[in-house]
């Protein structure tokens, strides 16, 4: 069985997130966008894991107990477990180290990774580094190394993040044998964040265990996300102007902005250049995608994806062809067609790589243009 998993969101216990995310409009949420097995998210939250438990779920939604943790020097957790029993257990145990366990969605833990993945062992969960190249709160921001962070604990997985993709991990020798998963990290439940990226999974139960066993054993169909230029730290960037610059630039101005003295932060492509000594080990495949909603407001050329127009199509979308990964991955052109031609070939031309990225940085999201919808002769 194949299953489209988004690991890695948040509730509206945690800090910018949406009071909409909550059980009832995640999991409808997944139902419109395609996702099949969910995370909760901060499941060390105790009314969180009470909402989840109070909610029916279906048994076409996998419901897996997950969370992230900030740890010592503020490095982030992606944390996987079997039930909620688990979870429980786990806040228990880690509760005397935390201040805002009881409530922080993402709660501060100030243990080394090896300790955390000690106690997340413990009780039957796996867990690793969370966006793991972000310069910001994540292992290679703060660490030269896995074993730096993780020492002997054993990484069962690790997050690529938004600003990333496979080829960005996958000549680095510490990581020939971690899985790579890619999660939306949504603080909303809209379609545009929630789902946004996800990783397809090969199950051989249908439940929390069957997907902690198929990370575990790398049963990987595919990984989809974002070009990672559209990741708001692809490129070395100015955090206060979103400048950007070349290693050698930001080296010379000793990561100084010339233009407004803000703070230069190293970009996902260069560190994972940095840390990459080959060879390249082999991955699964990695589809990148973007949003509906927002391919459909390049079609329809207004100001949000949030527009009633907007909605209007990507309702008819849904209505017509069942959920959101359905229509960007298998829906053929001609069928898309009979709802808006300029989508299906919107569509037809991001399947096909015709797209034009300009990358983010510094905390800036990149955008992307279709520039097949601009083509001054259509039918030539």
């Amino acid at each position: 069985m194949q299953a489209a998993a988004d690991l890695h969101i948040h509730s509206c216990f945690s800090m910018a997130s949406s009071p909409r995310m909550v059980p009832e409009e995640i999991i409808k949420g997944c139902r419109v966008k395609g996702i099949s097995v969910i995370g909760t998210g901060d499941v060390l939250h105790p009314e969180w894991r009470r909402m989840w438990q109070d909610v029916p779920i279906d048994d076409d939604i996998i419901v897996v107990p997950t969370t992230e943790i900030e740890g010592a020097g503020r490095v982030h957790h992606v944390i996987l477990l079997p039930d909620f029993d688990a979870a429980a257990e786990l806040a228990k145990r880690l509760g005397p180290h935390s201040k805002d366990m009881d409530s922080n969605g993402r709660p501060r833990v100030p243990l080394s990774g090896e300790e955390i993945l000690f106690h997340v062992h413990a009780v039957g969960g796996i867990g690793g580094p969370a966006h793991a190249f972000t310069p910001y709160t994540s292992v290679y921001a703060m660490h030269p190394s896995l074993s730096s962070c993780y020492a002997h604990e054993q990484v069962d997985l690790l997050e690529l993040g938004l600003s990333a993709d496979s080829r960005y991990g996958a000549g680095i020798a510490e990581l020939a044998k971690v899985p790579f998963l890619t999660n939306s990290d949504a603080h909303s439940p809209e379609p545009s964040k929630l789902g946004r990226e996800f990783t397809v999974l090969e199950l051989k139960r249908s439940d929390a265990i069957g997907v902690l066993t198929a990370v575990q054993q790398a049963n990987i169909v595919m990984n989809v996300g974002f070009f990672p230029e559209e990741g708001k730290y692809n490129r070395t960037a100015c955090s206060r102007c979103f400048r950007q610059f070349s290693f050698e630039e930001a080296a010379a101005t000793s990561w100084k902005c010339p233009d407004d003295g803000g703070r230069i932060k190293k970009g996902v492509q260069e560190r994972a250049q940095s840390l990459s000594s080959g060879p390249v080990s082999e991955r699964p495949p990695y589809l990148h995608i973007i949003p509906l909603s927002e391919i459909i407001q390049r079609v329809l050329d207004t100001k949000s994806p949030t527009t009633r127009r907007c909605r209007d199509l990507y309702c008819q979308c849904i209505d017509r062809f069942g959920d959101e990964i359905t229509t960007l991955m298998k829906t053929p052109p001609e069928e898309i067609a009979a709802i808006n031609i300029r989508l299906s070939k919107a569509i037809r031309s991001f399947r096909e790589g015709h797209i034009i990225l300009h990358p983010g940085g510094g905390g800036k999201y990149g955008s992307f243009e279709i520039p097949d919808l601009y083509d001054p002769y259509p039918n030539h």
